[in-house]
């Protein structure tokens, strides 16, 4: 099953796993420069999101961070725009989508819900990964849960305890 998973943001950090297990991820800029329409990031953002799915035969499920507060109104509106390309892409490649909230994201990397940015980087690292940013740390946390619960999904429909 492939899986990808998404920190959304100016700097959109990423994780995906393939069929074969192996987990790819990184960190992708969607700032706009002063020459560029405000809608040029989404353009942008929805043109990368093809280019990965090009690289795959299929993504069976999609999860994002589900951010509820932030710290300032450009992030809110930034972040709105990226989930709304992202969840009308899906819609139109027919892939379903799960938004996790941040919290919960942070409980199962690292125990704390409230889990600093030092403190999901050092959770990937203690799993064997290395990212770069933490937006890349969070994208991997998320893949981890992801992985978990369509795991926990998949022996519940085989009714494996």
């Amino acid at each position: 099953m492939v899986i990808f998973a998404l920190d959304l943001g100016t700097a959109t950090g990423w994780a995906i796993r393939a069929d074969d297990g192996i987990i790819t991820s990184g960190t992708q800029q969607f700032r706009n420069d002063r020459f560029s329409g405000g809608g040029m990031r989404y353009l942008r953002f929805k043109r990368w999101l093809t280019e990965i799915k090009q690289s795959f035969e299929q993504i069976d499920a999609v999860y994002f961070e589900e951010v509820r507060r932030h710290i300032g109104v450009d992030a809110s509106h930034a972040y709105g725009g990226f989930m709304a390309t992202l969840t009308a892409w899906c819609e139109h490649h027919q892939i379903p989508y799960q938004g996790v909230p941040v919290g919960t994201i942070k409980k199962h990397a690292t125990g704390k819900g409230n889990a600093s940015k030092g403190e999901m980087i050092a959770a990937a690292r203690e799993i064997g990964l290395n990212p770069e940013t933490d937006d890349e740390a969070d994208a991997l946390a998320l893949l981890h849960y992801a992985i978990d619960l369509e795991v926990t999904a998949l022996n519940g429909t085989l009714g494996i305890r």
